[in-house]
């Protein structure tokens, strides 16, 4: 799954720890997650959307 969470994170000044407790999941899951080699659950791709102020489909995309 293609994401801009790495581009967010940074224009939020946050460390990947940051947003790993602001989203209740650990710094390697939040690491995953910007490499794209972890596809989050429904769960958690609201709560990033809600974290990052926006929707889901805003912050993520099916890869092609």
């Amino acid at each position: 799954m293609r994401n801009d969470i790495p581009e967010r994170r940074e224009e939020t000044g946050e460390s990947q720890a940051d947003l790993a407790a602001a989203v209740d999941v650990t710094r390697q899951t939040a690491n995953a997650l910007e490499r794209e080699s972890y596809d989050p659950s429904r769960e958690l791709a609201v709560e990033l959307a809600a974290h990052f102020g926006g929707r889901i489909e805003d912050i993520l995309e099916p890869a092609e």
